[in-house]
């Protein structure tokens, strides 16, 4: 598999990774023994790059990575994880509900600080068993996920400290690049105003559907070479399953209008005698600000699929056709928009 740059480094990902929250037990339960398999299945699928967090499964998506990839050469693979939340033991009747399905006895506290992120890293690397990681994201920052009043204060304490933690652990060679792991714009741009990140883990915002990110966002990562990487392609799956029943937008049942929307680019990618999910796992990786486009499952069968629709052959001329069925997210409130 072909790989690409983050940013202004030497690192380098290849075009399609795995992202793990699946494997956390996101939404049903994962096995240990699905996990591996469905790892196992990215890797022979020629996956090197594969993106985790603490978040997920609260521990357990860090735990199978890491014992997935413990015994391959180090050198052979990139690793990412995410910072910003700390994990503290609770009961196994205190564990909240975040929507994963049997996960570690943990519960989180948000905390963008100095100590916090060196902190975090440094439980990161118990759980993973690991003795490098590769990218740092700063995971769920911004007003989509806290809310604006909340986000000012974690934004804060990013800028503040949490950034000069991660130039320090990037300078002494403790990770080879940082960034943030978000499902918005407009953090990313308020970030960027103040530091030079390699590379974002964006969620849904630059998809066949979704292109929030076009408009200045695009334009910012090219003028400081900050790559992208990709993930929700599907737009929490309408673009894998098309606008039946039920389907799911922005983590939330799909609007008739986006359902229009999809079910127009569903019939253009039949015309053009493909599944609709095919140009929708393709089309961010036209751009070459795009390092990689991030996959999630806990199904090797689903993986095998997907990987098999990167192959088709899609021409500018097919995407251009779905430009006119597009849409930009609405503005944020003053509420949190993922609750």
């Amino acid at each position: 598999m072909q790989t690409r740059k983050i940013g202004r480094t030497d690192l380098a990902v290849t075009e399609y990774s795995f992202g793990t929250a699946p494997l956390g037990g996101l939404y049903r339960e994962c096995t240990r023994e699905a996990a591996m398999t469905t790892l196992k299945a990215a890797w022979d699928a020629g996956i090197r790059y594969f993106d985790t967090a603490p978040f997920y499964g609260l521990g357990l998506a860090e735990r199978r990575v890491g014992d997935f990839l413990r015994d391959r050469p180090r050198e052979s693979f990139v690793l990412s994880t995410k910072v910003g939340r700390l994990l503290q033991p609770v009961p196994q009747d205190k564990v909240p509900d975040y929507s994963y399905v049997k996960p570690l006895n943990f519960d989180v506290t948000y905390d963008y600080n100095y100590d916090a992120i060196m902190r975090s890293v440094e439980m990161s690397y118990a759980r993973l068993g690991l003795n490098r990681i590769d990218i740092l994201y700063v995971h769920d920052i911004g007003g989509y996920t806290h809310g604006a009043a909340k986000n000012a204060v974690y934004l804060r304490q990013l800028l503040d400290s949490g950034l000069k933690a991660l130039e320090e652990l990037k300078s002494g060679g403790i990770i080879s690049a940082y960034g943030l792991g978000v499902n918005e714009v407009p953090v990313c741009l308020e970030v960027m105003r103040h530091a030079d990140i390699d590379c974002i883990l964006l969620a849904g915002r630059y998809t066949l559907l979704d292109r929030s990110a076009v408009a200045e966002l695009l334009p910012l990562c090219e003028k400081k070479r900050t790559s992208l990487v990709i993930g929700g392609v599907f737009n929490s799956g309408i673009l894998a399953t098309g606008p039946v029943e039920g389907a799911h937008f922005d983590y939330m049942p799909a609007t008739e209008e986006v359902r229009m929307k999809v079910a127009a680019m569903e019939r253009i990618a039949r015309e053009r005698g493909m599944p609709l999910a095919a140009p929708a796992l393709q089309f961010p990786l036209a751009n070459p600000q795009v390092a990689s486009v991030l996959l999630g499952t806990a199904k090797p069968e689903s993986l095998k699929r997907n990987m098999e629709l990167t192959g088709r052959k899609i021409t500018a001329e097919d995407f251009a056709a779905f430009e006119p069925y597009t849409l930009v997210a609405p503005e944020l409130g003053a509420e949190a928009v993922r609750v």
